[in-house]
C-alpha cells in the first residue's frame, strides 16, 4: 500500500512538472506564485529582524554604528 502511494506521488510530481514545462499559462502562474511567496517570506524576515533588534529603533542603531 505504501509503495503504491509513493509511486502515485512520484508520478504526480513528474506529470505536474511536464504540465508546467509545456504550458505557458501554468509556467507563468508558478512564477507568479513563487514571487508572491518570496515577498511574504521577505516581509516576515524583516519583521523578525526588527523584533530581534529591539523594535523600530534597530535600523537607526545600525546606521549610527556605521558612521
Amino acid at each position: 500500500m505504501e509503495k503504491l502511494f509513493c509511486l502515485g506521488v512520484a508520478l504526480g510530481m513528474v506529470g505536474g512538472a511536464l504540465l508546467v514545462a509545456n504550458s505557458y499559462k501554468a509556467r507563468s502562474l508558478v512564477k507568479k506564485s513563487q514571487a508572491e511567496i518570496m515577498d511574504k517570506v521577505n516581509e516576515m524576515m524583516d519583521e523578525r529582524l526588527k523584533a530581534m533588534d529591539g523594535g523600530e529603533g534597530g535600523e537607526e542603531k545600525k546606521t549610527a554604528k556605521k558612521k
